[in-house]
């Protein structure tokens, strides 16, 4: 609309400028005499500017003239495509400025034009591949889906364009929310060109979504071969695919097998906590407890977490307090002065009633960095200790109100996780939940000071009127 006005304008001002250029050449004196054949032509100064342009004109049209008159020689000589080669000259040079014109309103925004030139310029070219691209792109952008999808499939047809074509509708069916044949169109376009890093991201994404996870892992094989992803970001996200398809094999019914996956997940990435935990528990089913111990204190140093603790308990399940407490050794020596490690040092301490000792492990987290369970925690200790039930309530109050502690949270989103999930299920992101503290103003709920039973050993709290506190 903006571009027909100005040219409008632009017509409006030239034929303006050339009727006031003509008054002006009208009112000079002078001009010239022209003497032919003994016959005398006196022209004005106007009459000699139009001379002029006629002149001009009627050397450009000899020019072509002669040039139509070269191409039929050729012609008559026996070259049999110089007129219609003439003829195309003209035709592709009206083709190509007509598709010019459309890229530029394309690139303007000017879906509409864009598509009119497309038009004009495959009547003047006959190349689909350059004009139903254009047209398709502009369709796109006026909202008319169902030409866009038209056009895309003209596209198939060629084996230059089919890519494009696929990729398109595969864009189309995303926007509309039909995963299951975006899925199949991604599908062929990797298989076309299993090197485009736009393909493979999204057939990852669409595999990941439907839990294809033996094919989300070819897909980023072949984007490790490619280039385009770096080594070690490979290993880890197929780690996270090979423990995802542990788990569904697991599921199945099938516990060797996915023990097996899950070792080899723990292998890719040892830090990877949901694996180590899984692969320990794959371990211990084996009566393998020397090598469950040495996964979960290699990842425990990496990254101390309340799953790899539980884990660790399960390797010898019916043992005492005081034995828990000395076997415990091996994974708190790890990181003595993680947070997490302090929480469970107090929670074997109070396992085995020895409430001082827990309460200088947790001592300086409730001053310098409450958390809910820490707050619990210390509710217990005192408990334990005997204190009396203001007290108690007192410590349960605050963890009510204390902020959360470290929680499973999408890099993207932000989004908190109950549990390790491979897709947020939130953003649908793949591998970015991350074990770390919520965004400031993040409140725990009350379910979050349900920290009893403790996860190594027996209940501290075996009355009624504590769980009526905690209840409150």
């Amino acid at each position: 609309m903006i571009w027909s006005l100005i040219k409008i304008t632009a017509f409006i001002l030239t034929v303006t400028a050339l009727t006031y250029g003509a008054t002006l050449l009208y009112d000079v004196d002078g001009g010239a005499t022209i003497a032919v054949a003994g016959i005398e032509f006196t022209l004005t100064t106007l009459e000699m500017v139009f001379v002029l342009v006629g002149l001009v004109a009627l050397v450009w049209l000899g020019l072509r003239m002669l040039a139509f008159l070269l191409a039929s020689y050729h012609f008559l000589n026996g070259d049999e495509t110089a007129i219609s080669r003439y003829f195309d000259r003209n035709r592709e040079r009206k083709g190509y400025e007509a598709l010019s014109e459309g890229m530029m309103a394309l690139a303007s925004g000017e879906g509409h034009l864009a598509m009119t030139k497309a038009a004009r310029a495959e009547k003047y070219l006959h190349q689909p591949q350059l004009t139903n691209l254009l047209t398709a792109q502009a369709a796109e952008m006026t909202g008319d889906r169902r030409k866009a999808e038209e056009t895309y499939k003209k596209l198939l047809a060629d084996d230059r364009t089919r890519f494009v074509g696929v990729r398109g509708i595969m864009k189309q069916k995303l926007a509309e929310g039909d995963t299951e044949l975006a899925l199949k169109l991604a599908q062929k376009a990797f298989a076309l060109k299993p090197k485009h890093a736009e393909t493979q991201d999204v057939l990852l994404q669409l595999q990941a979504d439907k839990a294809d996870w033996k094919g989300a892992r070819q897909t980023l094989g072949a984007k490790l071969k490619s280039g385009t992803l770096p080594r070690d970001v490979h290993q880890r996200r197929d780690a996270v695919l090979a423990l995802s398809e542990a788990r569904d094999i697991l599921d199945e019914g099938n516990p060797i097998e996915a023990r097996e996956a899950a070792i080899e997940a723990n292998r890719l990435s040892p830090d990877l906590i949901p694996a180590a935990v899984m692969a320990a528990r794959g371990y211990i089913a084996q009566g393998n407890a020397r090598y469950a111990s040495r996964v979960l204190v290699k990842t425990w140093t990496a990254q101390p977490h309340p799953d790899i603790a539980t884990a660790f308990a399960e390797i010898v399940p019916d043992e005492t307090a005081a034995a828990r407490l000395k076997r415990f050794g091996t994974l708190t020596k790890a990181a003595p002065d993680h947070p997490e490690t302090k929480m469970l040092m107090a929670e074997l301490h109070i396992a085995a009633e020895d409430f001082p000792a827990a309460r200088r492990d947790i001592a300086d987290l409730v001053d310098t960095d409450p958390t809910a369970r820490s707050l619990a925690l210390m509710a217990a200790i005192e408990r334990g200790a005997g204190a009396e039930d203001a007290v108690v309530r007192g410590w349960l109050t605050r963890a009510l109100t204390a902020a959360r502690g470290p929680q499973w949270i999408c890099d993207k989103c932000q989004h908190i996780h109950p549990h390790w999930v491979p897709v947020c299920g939130n953003c649908a992101a793949f591998d970015t939940l991350s074990w770390k503290r919520p965004p400031p103003g993040e409140m725990a709920m009350p379910a979050s000071t349900e920290m009893l039973p403790l996860i190594v050993g027996s209940p501290p709290l075996q009355d009624d009127s504590l769980a009526d506190d905690a209840a409150k």
